[in-house]
């Protein structure tokens, strides 16, 4: 009788205990976030990678800017998205006649795709529709202002004269510009006198 009571005690604690330390684990499991995302790379801020990249910006179906970059880096998780265009770096800007206006060529850029925002720097160069060139190791473009604008060294050379400044803000097709602290030679008429 004693062997009987004994089987039945352990297949009565048998049948509570172990589904109840089964239930328990199973409700103690949870997801580390942390952890699902070290498996799907979701968080280690990986960016895209490639190389000999060209990217063309229109709007109403008319190229507004073609850019090419020999490496292309977008990195979407940073605290500020942005995109890096480096190595030999030119951007076409062109007209509503989908003819080039200016080209811009530099070694490294920084795009802020939310802010729209972008640094360009590194042997800056611009040739406008003019023939006019800018020279600089870093020019700056605002989406907020729309405005291109530096505080290095610039040399502006056009037809006539060669400017050099410490500084510059200048519009989205640079038919407009200000040298903050110009100097340089001016081309004056014979008997006329700057102002």
């Amino acid at each position: 009788m004693i062997n009987i009571v004994r089987k039945y005690f352990f297949k009565t604690i048998t049948r509570i205990i172990i589904p109840g330390v089964l239930f328990f684990n199973i409700l103690s499991c949870k997801n580390d976030p942390n952890e699902i995302r070290a498996l799907t790379g979701k968080g280690n801020k990986q960016a895209d990678h490639a190389e000999d990249v060209t990217v063309i910006y229109s709007k109403d179906g008319k190229i507004n800017m073609r850019i090419f970059a020999k490496d292309f880096v977008r990195n979407e998780y940073a605290r500020r998205p942005y995109i890096d265009m480096n190595n030999q770096l030119k951007v076409e800007f062109y007209n509503d006649s989908g003819i080039v206006q200016d080209v811009l060529t530099a070694d490294s850029s920084r795009y802020y795709e939310v802010q729209g925002d972008m640094i360009i720097w590194d042997s800056v160069h611009i040739i406008t529709k003019k023939g006019e060139q800018l020279n600089t190791e870093e020019l700056i473009w605002s989406a907020s202002i729309q405005k291109f604008f530096t505080e290095k060294p610039v040399r502006i050379t056009t037809a006539t004269e060669i400017l050099y400044g410490n500084g510059m803000e200048a519009n989205s097709d640079f038919t407009w510009y200000q040298i903050t602290h110009p100097k340089g030679t001016v081309a004056v008429n014979k008997g006329e006198v700057p102002q």
